[in-house]
């Protein structure tokens, strides 16, 4: 079968996503080209997501699923499975399946990559768990849970229920277990299910005449002897109907073949240490002694020995141990298994590897591939250590390697450095722990990830470490390099004026400084740079500018890493041609949900750890071949280096106001440069005319106007209808605001004063979402409004909704909103609120983070100002709104506060 054929098989099931609420949601089903089990899947997850993960188990499908299914396949099969061992009462009804935390937890950990895997928890799945389980329940009224499953289910019909159970029998030695075999012949006075030897089967039967009935109890161990020689020299000898004791060897057969007695439909009651078991393993430590220098190129000691837990076995012990039997063997007062050849050939795999790394030394790359559970090369597993070594031997961090992974891995642990000197501003207690992870993970000399939410406050952090490193000295004369979007600048710019204003910065961008100053600039960086701390540049500005790349920086951080996810993208070489002691990466995107993404961003921050692109496609395929842990290895690899923390999180929210209002900057493209400059000449002009009164506020209010419809899009001016994104500095900001709130599939009100503006920016988003939003203005009839409303809310609708301020700024619920976009200003603080409060009222869940979109260098940046000065008055100034305001000024005021500031304008 062709990668296409497969490709196409369940094309209609690959919008199958976790929402941010928790909630599994098809968004698109497309079954047309899918078989049976492919659409019978995407047809059940129409009408109910519980009837979709019931589906995905309940029969098996002729072509494997991807991984993201094929996860939710086995957590539906999970439940079934435990569902099939829960006895049904008198009343036809089955008692409540709980949630196995335990088995949820080591789920997660094995989650592959999948829209919305940065949702998931054991919490989810616990009540996701929940759900399907009420689910079942429903389904079964009126009918018995044998019945119902064969007819939905026939690969997990269980016919009859008879139970084998082994205990310990500690008062003989020699026989130190029993075995039992029980069935269930009446319900008890409370309607529960009382189990009896199956023995008392054969009277009762027989008393009965009940031969067919006989035969259905008895069809699951009859089934089962064909796939189990102990149960068929059970049955061939008739000691199934008899009270046993067992050697070791005995027992452990049976525990060996217990997924195949389930699988038949029989139950098996085991020893509570089974589950857990300890084994005997090759115990391999690396990084016990700490390097003199730690980094990328630390070379780390590799040690070899045997334990069992987090016991030390001793040389006499293991011998004794390797002198006795397979199976099951008492060893330090417990049962452990044993299986002397698999303990050999681990041991011997890992010696091979020990005199390797004795040779040429073990990277730190190499030793955190073994640590989290993959291939010291992440070769396929013809090379690397085949199931049974991984399940007969552990990679363990030595003691000091044990603390650094995990301060890592818990920023919590860190005692906390001291506050950066020179802060404008208190970090909240999560930001200080991103702050002192940041300055741990870049004193180990490797690169980090901060990827907490947005509005959660990277920058700030960010900002907070370049002020201790400055203090520190720690890169002597090396500088440290920002690299951003072109519509970002003007936020770091304004957040280093806020926060760090003793981090002297310098902007290498046209917008900053003219082609004489650039060139000088590039004929003698260190030179011009001599007093600057940070620089400042653009992705673009990486080709453009070639010392860039030559330089030899302290530190570098690049904002919106998703901008290198495209690994042979231009700009994503011209980047990792960067050199720097470390790297950072801030994304407000989950860049462990797209395999090609995640390897790009790493090869930026730890190039070497995920190998080349080729080696990392070849390790990602055989972890899709494993029959266990198949994603485990790779999680564990990357989440050292990556912190993220959600607004989902309560220990977060706790710390957060329940509503964050953000300046959002944004540029003019040349487009609106000049026809805003044009028109602040024709203002200067008309008022030379010497016009006054009502006229003069008239004239002025008009330019104001225009100056607003300029920053919106210069088209919204002109009118001419030509909305081209590319020619407006808020649509370019607006759409790296969405691509992130997209990826995290929340949803966004965005308000305008213009009701012309809403039908233009909808299109532009649906574009940005891969999905059509909803439009609210005053032309909207009343009853369509409900309808609007109701839809946005619903989980799963549209993801944005975009309001002309006056029809959307009252009477509307919109909790389902966790974003206010104000794309204009109305320069009145009490019709923006109103308008921000459709999303934060009550039965709102969620922070709310409010972008108010503000064109730097113009009058929008100016107004914004004025406000922020008079905002604690009552009334007075602002009760007109800021257009009042200029209406009132005299002639050179008014000109200066709407002039064009061209260095802090343009992109």
């Amino acid at each position: 079968m062709t990668a296409a054929t497969k490709e196409s098989h369940n094309r209609d099931l690959r919008d199958l996503t976790l929402t941010p609420a928790g909630h599994l949601l098809l968004r698109e089903a497309d079954a047309r080209e899918a078989d049976g089990w492919t659409r019978g899947v995407a047809k059940a997850f129409g009408s109910d997501p519980c009837a979709g993960l019931f589906a995905l188990a309940a029969r098996r499908p002729k072509i494997p699923p991807p991984p993201s299914l094929a996860f939710w396949r086995e957590f539906a099969a999970g439940y079934l499975t435990q569902l099939c061992r829960t006895p049904e009462v008198a009343s036809k009804k089955t008692s409540s399946v709980e949630p196995p935390l335990q088995e949820l937890a080591a789920l997660v950990v094995d989650a592959p990559p999948m829209q919305g895997g940065e949702y998931l928890s054991a919490d989810v799945l616990a009540s996701l768990w929940t759900d399907l389980d009420a689910w079942v329940r429903q389904q079964l009224r009126g009918t018995s849970l044998t019945e119902w499953l064969r007819q939905h289910a026939p690969g997990w019909h269980q016919v009859g229920r008879v139970c084998f159970h082994l205990a310990e029998n500690k008062r003989d030695a020699d026989f130190p277990f029993a075995f039992l075999a029980t069935y269930a012949p009446r319900l008890s006075r409370a309607g529960k299910v009382q189990y009896q030897p199956l023995s008392r089967a054969l009277q009762e039967y027989a008393g009965a005449r009940n031969k067919p009935g006989l035969v259905r109890l008895l069809s699951p161990v009859q089934e089962a002897s064909a796939h189990s020689d102990l149960v068929r020299r059970l049955v061939d000898s008739g000691e199934i109907f008899q009270p046993l004791a067992w050697t070791p060897a005995e027992a452990y057969e049976l525990l060996t073949d217990v997924p195949t007695l389930e699988e038949c439909g029989l139950l098996v009651r085991l020893p509570d240490w089974w589950h857990t078991r300890p084994r005997p393993r090759v115990s391999v430590s690396v990084g016990n002694a700490k390097p003199s220098r730690f980094g990328v190129d630390t070379m780390l000691d590799f040690d070899v020995g045997l334990a069992l837990g987090d016991e030390r076995l001793t040389k006499a012990e293991w011998k004794r141990l390797m002198a006795g039997g397979d199976g099951l063997v008492q060893l330090k007062g417990r049962w452990v298994e044993v299986d002397r050849e698999r303990l050999a050939e681990a041991l011997a795999h890992w010696q091979r590897v020990e005199t390797e790394a004795a040779r040429g030394g073990l990277s730190f790359a190499e030793g955190m591939r073994l640590l989290a559970g993959a291939p010291r090369d992440l070769g396929s597993e013809t090379t690397a250590a085949p199931d049974f070594e991984r399940q007969w031997s552990e990679v363990v961090a030595g003691k000091w390697l044990a603390k650094i992974l995990a301060d890592l891995r818990e920023p919590a642990r860190l005692a906390g450095s001291r506050r950066a000197p020179g802060l404008r501003g208190t970090l909240r207690p999560y930001q200080e722990e991103g702050h002192d992870w940041l300055r741990l993970v870049t004193g180990l000399g490797l690169g980090a990830c901060l990827a907490d939410d947005m509005g959660l406050g990277k920058t700030i952090q960010v900002l907070a470490l370049l002020l201790t490193l400055k203090q520190e000295g720690r890169y002597g004369e090396r500088l440290s390099l920002l690299v951003l979007p072109a519509s970002l600048l003007g936020n770091w710019k304004a957040e280093i004026e806020r926060f760090a204003p003793t981090l002297r910065a310098l902007t290498v961008h046209p917008a900053e400084q003219t082609r004489q100053q650039l060139e000088a600039l590039a004929k003698a960086p260190k030179r011009k740079l001599k007093e600057t701390d940070l620089v400042l540049t653009t992705y673009g500005m990486l080709s453009r500018q070639k010392w860039l790349t030559d330089m030899d920086w302290g530190l570098v951080v690049i904002d919106e890493a998703q901008a290198i996810k495209n690994p042979g993208a231009r700009q994503t070489k011209a980047v990792k041609q960067l050199r720097g002691a470390v790297r950072i990466a801030l994304t407000g995107t989950p860049v462990e949900n797209r395999l090609l993404d995640l390897w790009s961003i790493f090869d930026f921050l730890c190039p070497g750890l995920l190998g080349s692109q080729g080696r990392f496609r070849q390790f990602v395929k055989s972890l899709e071949a494993r029959e266990r842990e198949r994603w485990a290895p790779l999680r564990n690899l990357v989440t050292p280096y990556i912190l993220r923390r959600m607004k989902t999180d309560r220990t977060i929210i706790t710390d957060l106001p329940e509503k964050t209002e953000m300046k959002t900057f944004c540029g003019l493209t040349k487009p609106q440069v000049t026809l805003y400059a044009r028109s602040v000449v024709e203002l200067e002009r008309a008022l030379d005319s010497d016009v006054e009164g009502i006229q003069r506020r008239g004239l002025v209010l008009s330019y104001l106007m225009r100056f607003k419809q300029i920053c919106n899009h210069p088209s919204q001016w002109l009118g001419d209808g030509d909305f081209v994104p590319a020619h407006s500095g808020k649509f370019e900001r607006l759409r790296a605001l969405a691509e992130e709130i997209a990826s995290r599939q929340e949803k966004m009100l965005v308000f305008t004063q213009f009701r012309e503006m809403t039908e233009p920016v909808a299109a532009f988003l649906a574009d940005v979402f891969g999905a059509d939003g909803l439009v609210l203005h005053g032309g909207t009839s009343v009853g369509r409004r409900k309808a609007l409303v109701d839809a946005f809310q619903r989980d799963g609708g549209p993801p944005f909704f975009v309001l002309s301020l006056k029809a959307g700024g009252v009477g509307l619920n919109l909790t389902a909103a966790a974003h206010v976009v104000h794309f204009d200003r109305w320069w009145n603080p009490a019709v923006e609120d109103q308008a921000t409060d459709r999303a934060f009222r009550i039965g709102q869940t969620r922070n709310v983070l409010v972008h108010k979109f503000i064109c730097r260098g113009t009058v929008e940046e100016k107004i914004d100002t004025l406000i922020d000065d008079k905002r604690a008055l009552a009334g007075g100034i602002l009760e007109g709104g800021g257009e009042a305001a200029l209406t009132e000024m005299d002639d050179e005021t008014l000109l200066a506060t709407v002039a064009l500031d061209i260095d802090r304008a343009g992109l």
